[in-house]
């Protein structure tokens, strides 16, 4: 088993104002040589985005864009005809495909929107692009995995092109559990968003985050006290 370590402190950051963002991963003006990604997995950013502020309309290709509000309302338009809110317990897939062009804005006037956006390479060039979202029950993540985003769709999650995973795990009794790989081929970067865990014998705080790959058995996830975590499964070449 591989394993690779970042602390939520040496993530980059950027205060725009409007626009507060931690970037595990190289993006925009902060570069990082030895943070460009994990395996296909290119962005994770950690945005905190003031009221009536966003992104105007920007572009898009070959890309699988993920987007999953904490707290908050997200507005989303694009040139594909869709627009709506996304809000806390709903994910937001979006394949750029051979292009997309779309603006996202916190939908309230008076309260601020934090979310995580992932970007994925997909599994080949050019797919029609397309759009899609969806309010998952948060009870069902109690103690127990529940699955957000697959390659095909199954248990009731939406679907990417690319064989990868996200799952989310709210631990309030538990205090040990095991993720088990998809694909044993895979690698998965868990980031913790609240709380205190142990994975690979490594303690992860608020927002810290472990990458782990070849992984010949299920990993032994501790919680050290109520925790969220959110795993993203991912094909490492």
């Amino acid at each position: 088993m591989k394993t690779i370590f970042h602390k939520a402190e040496n993530r980059g950051f950027a205060n725009h104002g409007w626009l507060k963002a931690a970037h595990s991963f190289s993006f925009a003006n902060w570069y990082d040589p030895e943070k460009v990604h994990f395996g296909l997995l290119r962005v994770l950013n950690d945005d905190i985005i003031g009221a009536a502020q966003g992104f105007g309309l920007h572009p898009h290709n070959d890309m699988e864009i993920i987007t999953i509000p904490h707290y908050g309302a997200l507005r989303h338009t694009d040139n594909m005809g869709n627009e709506g809110v996304i809000t806390a317990g709903e994910v937001q897939v979006m394949s750029a495909g051979s292009g997309v062009m779309h603006s996202e804005f916190n939908a309230s006037k008076t309260e601020e929107l934090n979310l995580y956006q992932i970007w994925i390479f997909t599994d080949k060039k050019g797919h029609q692009p397309r759009y899609d979202q969806k309010k998952f029950d948060p009870e069902k993540r109690i103690d127990n995995w529940q699955l957000l985003v697959s390659p095909d769709g199954r248990d009731e999650s939406l679907w990417i092109h690319q064989n990868a995973f996200l799952s989310v795990f709210d631990s309030k009794e538990t205090d040990l559990t095991g993720y088990k790989l998809n694909d044993t081929a895979n690698g998965v970067y868990f980031m913790l968003t609240e709380g205190e865990v142990k994975i690979g014998g490594q303690v992860l705080k608020t927002r810290d985050a472990i990458g782990v790959w070849e992984v010949s058995e299920p990993l032994e996830i501790s919680f050290q006290q109520p925790s969220k975590i959110l795993a993203i499964e991912i094909p490492m070449r």
